[in-house]
């Protein structure tokens, strides 16, 4: 997020105290905004491919989205460099064992089983820690919260239902994986019925995954921003301590929402993927 002073220069240049600034810093731009030190514009791709115009331009999001792969690949690849220099590591390769333990453990033994948790705790992992690092990324000051675009956490989504009816098809085969998606002892006449509802219900997991993780994570920054911008709005002095605290406090319970966010993501994809290998339950 933006700096108090950015928010003040904002505020300053609207002509009326509307709350359209807020959405100006929460939402995607083509420029990185790092007052004092100037504005870089990030540069625009845009060509024509078979009649369609196709834009593939750099964002603030995109830019968050590489610095998030990139931390992780350098995270990752020293964590695995520990294990070869001892099989008990220390500091932070201790802490992503836990992480990557408790996510086996705690969330894909019980939802996938023991026999496909390991199977599945790769892209389980990734999903996590792919999740977490934006979430936090976007607490850091100049920082963009790319899980707050909805293009973000669609994709993530998609990915996550993709990856759920590829287990289901594998384990129970295609028409098997069809047929199963009609409970047991259902009456013939509903049949075509129980087919469309759970057919709907196959699009209705990834979209509750889209809009949980985009909803969350906007709704923390349009707080903070909110409390802030009141001291400029209501431009008295004696309003400053109590949005202060107040933006603290939400901004604190922001660093338990990324931690939670991505644990429930993780959480719920792994028990899609395990109601889509396990039908007969």
């Amino acid at each position: 997020m933006d700096s108090t002073q950015v928010l003040a220069d904002t505020l300053q240049k609207s002509e009326d105290n509307s709350s359209s600034w807020i959405v100006e810093h929460i939402t995607d731009s083509s420029v990185l905004d790092i007052e004092p030190f100037g504005v870089i514009h990030l540069p625009s791709i845009q060509f024509n491919l078979f009649g369609m115009d196709l834009d593939l331009s750099i964002t603030k999001h995109v830019v968050f989205l590489w610095i998030a792969a990139i931390i992780l690949l350098i995270l990752m690849r020293y964590t695995a460099s520990r294990y070869k220099k001892s099989l008990i590591p220390k500091g932070i390769a201790n802490v992503i064992e836990m992480i990557v333990t408790f996510i086996r453990d705690e969330i894909a033994a019980p939802t996938i089983g023991e026999n496909y948790a390991v199977k599945f705790l790769p892209f389980l992992g990734t999903i996590f820690f792919f999740i977490l690092t934006c979430n936090l990324l976007g607490l850091l000051p100049y920082g963009a919260t790319a899980t707050s675009n909805i293009s973000v956490t669609g994709s993530l989504a998609l990915i996550s239902f993709l990856m759920i009816q590829g287990a289901g098809m594998k384990k129970n085969g295609v028409l098997g994986y069809i047929k199963g998606l009609i409970p047991h002892g259902v009456p013939v006449f509903l049949i075509p019925i129980m087919f469309v509802v759970e057919l709907l219900g196959l699009f209705t997991k990834p979209f509750a995954l889209t809009i949980r993780l985009f909803a969350n994570m906007t709704a923390g920054h349009v707080v903070i921003l909110a409390l802030i911008g009141l001291i400029f709005i209501l431009k008295t002095p004696f309003i400053s301590p109590v949005s202060i605290l107040f933006a603290l406090f939400i901004y604190l319970l922001e660093l338990l929402v990324a931690l939670i966010q991505a644990y429930i993501f993780t959480m719920l994809s792994s028990l899609f993927i395990g109601m889509a290998i396990h039908q007969e339950h």
